[in-house]
């Protein structure tokens, strides 16, 4: 595909950049290295803000319910928040509405002002539907938990507290939306402050209604400050996407072709976005479907091995997400070659830090689960159980950091492709298949290495994909860019576990773990010349230079 003619947007009549939330107008600043620093820097604190306040959740529920049928049946009611994240505020929300937003903003930055401002046209034309959908749809939910709970899983030894949970979390379908929405058009708008903000009030919602409530309403008290959390997502970002949109008076006047061609690119997107989604958000359904038949037990397994597992992805992600609208905006001015620079920076990257991530968790997996979960009715053979799966989950984390990174290359254009949704569906159908054949032979480990299976196949596809449909990536050169890098991580790996068991005390073994595993694993890579190892070490050097 070549690349077409670059041409630069005039600078939009938005307020002056104060800092990494504030988005200015005019791409050289808005993609600027240090404008995207400091806000990946920001995103980075806040993420990992939300990721310890998520890890105190965690602890707090296996502290006050275990790994028993209370813990069970209120990871069932979990799934609904789970999926309305990923389909509401990761995906789905964010595939559609953040290259709408920014296709609107550089129709109101291109030219003379439009008669109707695209942006408040979009939000006006999209706003009040989706409110009402969402609505109709939480509602929906809490009237059918009993046949929502049949469903995801039959044969639950307490289905009754699964049911009471299930309708409190089933409101998180409506704030979940509306909070999705405001971080996607804040993130367009270049503000990144609030939508990293999300994660860490919401699990203080849901610690701080634990600790309050739980000696009355049990493990009913998760569910409700599940609720609560969902809330709380919504009220700290409205304030900021207020004062985002009351930068610009309005102006009146009927619209124009330019200015009303912005909210029928969303809703074409919808149907693909959505099936796409779903289908990777299904896999966590598919685990639990297939662990409910399993002992007591299983289900909390997973679910803490998964949480713990995914941090690494989660940090690799946050890039990707201060860069998608870099990447938005250069499709709707149609520099191709300047996206795909971005892209094969950010996959090199998320792969690094993703790679070291799966690498330090699979050799301290113990130590690590020890720490953080074993106390209270968290004992050590759910340590030792919980350990086992998250290194299985492990060797999946690049699958699940390259799909959620090159999904965004695929609808930064803003225009509907149905080839990811196919391929997070062949991922999704070989989990399935494979998951029925290993539960048989290894129990939840089997599940484990099915949902590794799966993603990593959706992996390939998408990458191999992506210079025909999307972003025309050198396909060749980053498929030997993640074979240097995943080498250096199994090196590291071995490294990592022969340290954390020679150290007796497991704060200290995770420790010396971690630090080897990023040791070996970046002298390797320098050594294999991956990319952007030179961009990591290179404060570094810089410092050890000075210093002589």
């Amino acid at each position: 595909m070549p690349a077409a003619p670059a041409r630069t947007l005039p600078s939009a009549r938005t307020a002056p950049p104060t800092g990494a939330e504030e988005a200015p107008g005019a791409r050289g600043t808005f993609s600027s290295g240090r404008f995207l620093a400091r806000a990946a820097f920001l995103t980075a604190l806040l993420t990992a803000a939300g990721a310890v306040l998520g890890l105190v959740r965690d602890q707090t529920i296996a502290h006050l319910y275990g790994a028993g049928p209370d813990t069970d049946a209120f990871l069932v009611a979990w799934t609904v928040p789970e999926v309305a994240a990923t389909l509401l505020i990761e995906d789905a929300m964010a595939l559609i509405l953040v290259p709408a937003f920014s296709l609107a903003l550089a129709r109101r930055a291109a030219g003379p002002p439009p008669e109707q401002d695209p942006v408040r046209l979009l939000m006006r034309t999209t706003l009040p539907r989706l409110f009402l959908a969402l609505s109709a749809g939480s509602a929906l939910l809490i009237a059918a938990a009993p046949w929502v709970v049949a469903v995801l899983a039959p044969g639950l030894p307490a289905p009754e507290l699964a049911v009471d949970c299930t309708r409190l979390t089933a409101t998180c379908a409506f704030t979940f939306g509306m909070a999705g929405y405001c971080s996607a058009a804040l993130r367009a708008h270049g503000s990144f402050l609030a939508p990293a903000m999300i994660y860490a009030v919401y699990n203080a919602g849901i610690i701080t209604t634990m600790l309050v409530v739980t000696d009355r309403w049990g493990v009913r008290a998760a569910a409700a400050g599940v609720a609560l959390g969902g809330v709380l997502m919504v009220l700290v970002q409205v304030p900021f996407l207020w004062r985002r949109l009351t930068e610009r008076r309005p102006v009146t006047g009927g619209g124009t072709k330019d200015g009303g061609s912005g909210p029928p690119v969303a809703l074409a997107l919808l149907a693909p976005v959505v099936v796409f989604a779903l289908s990777r958000q299904s896999q966590v359904l598919i685990e639990r479907f297939l662990a409910a038949p399993l002992p007591a037990g299983a289900i909390s397994h997973l679910n803490y091995a998964q949480k713990v597992a995914q941090i690494p992805m989660t940090l690799s992600m946050m890039l990707c997400t201060v860069t998608f609208p870099v990447i938005a905006r250069a499709m709707a001015a149609g520099e191709t070659d300047r996206a795909r620079r971005r892209v094969e920076r950010d996959l090199a990257l998320a792969g690094t830090i993703v790679l070291v991530g799966a690498a330090t968790v699979i050799s301290c997996a113990p130590q690590i689960i020890e720490v953080l979960f074993q106390r209270g009715a968290f004992d050590r053979a759910d340590t030792a159980a919980t350990a086992d799966v998250m290194r299985v989950y492990a060797l999946g984390l690049l699958g699940h950091t390259l799909v959620g990174a090159l999904v965004r290359c695929y609808f930064s254009a803003a225009r509907p492709l149905w080839f990811p949704a196919l391929a997070m569906l062949a991922g999704l159908a070989l989990t399935t298949a494979a998951g029925t054949l290993l539960v048989e032979v290894w129990g939840v480990l089997g599940i484990a290495a099915a949902n590794a299976l799966g993603i990593s196949c959706t992996a390939a596809l998408m990458l191999h994909g992506v210079a025909r449909h999307s972003v025309p990536v050198d396909i060749r050169s980053m498929t030997g860019a993640l074979v240097k890098l995943s080498s250096a991580a199994a090196a590291a790996t071995g490294s990592g576990w022969l340290c954390g068991h020679l150290v007796p005390s497991p704060v200290l073994g995770a420790v010396t773990a971690c630090v080897t595993v990023t040791a070996v694993f970046l002298v390797i890579a320098r050594a294999l010349q991956a990319p952007e190892i030179d961009t990591i070490l290179r404060p570094l050097t810089r410092k050890l230079a000075h210093a002589r």
